[in-house]
């Protein structure tokens, strides 16, 4: 993680940016976290220790992350959109629709199916997603 982290602080230091305490708070909130938090959940997490930092440099923040392609935005649609830090590489995740719960899967088999998109279809990607929506088994046992 700490290699991780100085790649990114580096990054948006050349992109002109200070990383004030509260940046790096929310960058390790970030990269720390395999819970796919909201921007809203990172910002709890970083009002712990830094009880003046806002939503809107939360906010600030997570979007240059995501426009600088260092994180991956998960958003339904139907809910808060949700950044997953671990890695900036398109994954599959399994989304709970009941209490939204992300987890991040390894499916080999879908791992050439981008390219097979790309040759049958032509289509240049900006970018994809895999996510498979149903019921965890956590809720499942709340039925």
């Amino acid at each position: 993680m700490d290699n991780h982290l100085e790649e990114i602080t580096a990054k948006i230091r050349e992109q002109g940016y200070r990383m004030t305490p509260q940046r790096m708070a929310i960058l390790k909130v970030l990269i720390g976290n395999p819970n796919h938090p909201t921007v809203e959940q990172i910002h709890s997490e970083v009002k712990k220790d830094f009880p003046m930092t806002s939503l809107a440099t939360t906010y600030k923040i997570v979007h240059l992350l995501k426009e600088m392609g260092e994180i991956l935005e998960i958003d339904r649609g139907n809910d808060k959109a949700h950044y997953d830090g671990l890695t900036s590489d398109p994954h599959p995740h399994l989304i709970c629709t009941r209490c939204h719960s992300i987890v991040d899967i390894d499916v080999p088999s879908l791992e050439g199916l981008p390219q097979d998109v790309i040759q049958n279809f032509g289509y240049q990607f900006v970018s994809y997603q895999f996510d498979f929506l149903g019921v965890c088994p956590k809720c499942q046992d709340h039925e």
